[in-house]
């Protein structure tokens, strides 16, 4: 399940919305949210625009879009499409509602925590992943995973891994994989030339053969 959200602004890791949790969550979330906000620290304009950070029993999911990150932390069961299905909501009701507004100076901590409304009413949504709207979100292609890049906590906080180094190997990768791609299919045509080119070549000859000697002699 969802276990909470928080909402930051990229630039310098202000906190501008959270989702407000009962007691006991605060208390069993109190070490991975202090995690996020060392996450937050670590993120540049040039970090992978989408993440899943594994870190004990939960996993953090992380959306930057127009200079904002929105963050939700999950159980590590929780399906990855649902979580980044949710965060791509609450992006958009975001930006529409405080797009503007988000990037000035002198805003204070959790300036539009009001947005915890909107939070609570579209987590309740996908708490659930057997109910019947979110099964077909899930089936849906909504995002193709194998492009989100997953990051071990332990290893982006206390080894210093960088994001911004995340987002470059992610980048790398993505090339490899065309090229790779660009010469099987090269590889795959050059097979086809060896083992079947002599035998279309004396096909075509025996054709041309014939059609001279009927139709010319």
């Amino acid at each position: 399940m969802i276990r909470t959200t928080i909402i930051a602004r990229v630039a310098d890791a202000l906190l501008l919305a959270a989702s407000v949790d009962d007691e006991q969550s605060e208390s069993e979330l109190s070490d991975a949210k202090s995690q996020a906000k060392v996450l937050f620290r670590k993120l540049t304009p040039n970090s992978e625009p989408r993440c899943s950070v594994e870190a004990n029993a939960y996993t953090f999911h992380y959306l930057i879009e127009n200079g904002i990150c929105y963050l939700c932390i999950c159980d590590r069961s929780y399906p990855r499409k649902l979580a980044f299905s949710y965060l791509d909501e609450l992006a958009k009701e975001f930006d529409g509602s405080y797009g503007a507004e988000a990037h000035k100076q002198g805003l204070r901590p959790y300036a539009f925590i009001k947005f915890d409304i909107f939070i609570q009413k579209t987590k309740r949504l996908y708490q659930d992943t057997r109910a019947q709207s979110n099964l077909t979100k899930l089936n849906e292609d909504l995002q193709d995973v194998h492009r989100i890049m997953t990051k071990n906590m332990e290893d982006l906080l206390w080894r210093g891994d960088s994001l911004d180094r995340m987002s470059t190997m992610s980048s790398t990768l993505r090339d490899q994989s065309a090229q790779y791609r660009r010469d099987a299919k090269r590889l795959n045509l050059e097979m086809l030339y060896r083992k079947y080119g002599l035998p279309a070549v004396v096909v075509l000859a025996m054709i041309l053969v014939l059609y001279l000697r009927y139709y010319w002699f």
